[in-house]
């Protein structure tokens, strides 16, 4: 097959569920015999040369990209408030230079299958039907719309909650608005496909969650620091922040006190200074962007996902996970993954439950053993890349061979 992906930010370097999401997908596509162009908006939060992209990578996947302004303003964003119904999440995302490169994509080759990743591409759909017949795909990372309702929900500033539901509200119609305009639908969890089934979809759908490499894979504990906690995320993803912030403010001070040596490592990039200076306690580390994330998984024990809103998968959760890191998260945080409390992972969804969580790892080294190897297992059993990419091309193969 000849599959185009459609992306709202650079792939490459993975270091967000998103790209990883995204990459993770196209090197299995190329390695299973398709071919395989990405078109990705360059902007200035996830800007990168195409030119430093490993040859091991451009030698299996042609990249595309345009260059989009998408960062946040201010006056634009309150002139959308009161003068559009579109979510100014979307509007970032529309781009006339963007719509005239994919137009010419579109007519240099033939694709079987264009998918789009992300619901903020949904835009395109009319211009992908217009100039080719291939079959358009939605991936959808997450039910947008629900993040921010999360967030919302979990907001003590009265004029940042109005906002934040007033968002998710016009996110939703926006998710309803392009519903069953696409032909396929992929979602990346069951519980995401359950939740866009009952808001209308209609069209054929196949879950394909996202997989790990596990040729990345190299689980090394000969520098492990047993106990240590340990945080990895991007650090500008408001769901992060959040449950950080929470953390640190609801537990971290009860789990010190008990255990004063124990060390709480936070990595991640593009932190606000505003968020820094509440990492400024006793014992907490901030490490900020690391140039591997495994090895920095691989060094520490604990992995602590205090998560209260997002939405789709938590792809650290499973990249941890296959590294053999023992994880306390929430419901939220586990959701989609299909996890089993106190046997592959820990969920916690109070300061007490942190707290008592915390303590059975910290003196218990065969619960934390016996939880990581389970989590490994666990992994291996559900989540190869290449055999989550391989049913997705078989029904992409399927759905194509029915129009013929």
């Amino acid at each position: 097959m000849n599959i185009l992906q459609l992306t709202n930010k650079m792939p490459y370097p993975p270091n967000d569920g998103g790209s990883i999401a995204t990459l993770n997908m196209s090197k299995s596509f190329a390695d299973l015999g398709n071919k395989v162009t990405i078109l990705a908006m360059n902007t200035p939060k996830h800007s990168f040369n195409i030119n430093d992209i490993p040859e091991e990578i451009t030698n299996k996947i042609t990249f595309e990209t345009i260059e989009v302004e998408t960062d946040i303003n201010k006056k634009d964003a309150l002139i959308n408030l009161f003068f559009s119904d579109l979510p100014y999440n979307a509007v970032r995302f529309i781009s006339d230079d963007f719509t005239n490169k994919l137009i010419n994509i579109l007519k240099s080759e033939d694709f079987n299958i264009v998918q789009l990743e992300g619901i903020y591409l949904a835009p395109y759909i009319d211009i992908i039907k217009e100039h080719s017949n291939a079959l358009i795909s939605l991936r959808s990372h997450n039910i947008e719309h629900e993040i921010w309702k999360r967030v919302a929900s979990n907001e003590t500033n009265p004029v940042k909650k109005k906002y934040t539901n007033i968002l998710s509200n016009r996110i939703k119609k926006f998710e309803k608005k392009y519903m069953n305009k696409y032909d396929l639908l992929v979602p990346i969890t069951s519980r995401d496909l359950n939740v866009l089934n009952k808001m209308g979809n209609k069209k054929s759908a196949h879950v394909a969650m996202t997989g790990i490499d596990f040729n990345n894979i190299i689980i090394d504990n000969s520098n492990s620091n047993y106990p240590s906690l340990f945080f990895i995320g991007a650090l500008d993803w408001a769901p992060n922040q959040e449950g950080l912030n929470w953390f640190i403010k609801n537990v971290w001070p009860r789990i010190h006190t008990k255990f004063p040596s124990l060390i709480f490592k936070i990595a991640g990039r593009n932190a606000p200074e505003k968020i820094i200076a509440n990492f400024n306690k006793p014992n907490i580390k901030y490490i900020g962007a690391v140039d591997d994330a495994y090895q920095f998984m691989n060094q520490n024990s604990i992995m602590i996902a205090p998560l209260f809103s997002g939405s789709g998968m938590r792809i650290k959760i499973i990249e941890g996970m296959s590294l053999g890191k023992t994880i306390i998260t929430t419901s939220i945080g586990s959701e989609g993954i299909d996890t089993n409390h106190n046997e592959n992972i820990l969920i916690a969804d109070t300061d007490i439950d942190f707290i008592k969580s915390i303590e059975q790892l910290v003196t218990n080294e065969n619960l934390y053993n016996n939880i990581s190897n389970n989590a490994i297992k666990f992994i291996r059993d559900n989540f190869d890349n290449n055999g989550i990419t391989a049913e997705l091309v078989d029904f992409y193969k399927f759905q194509i061979n029915n129009l013929l």
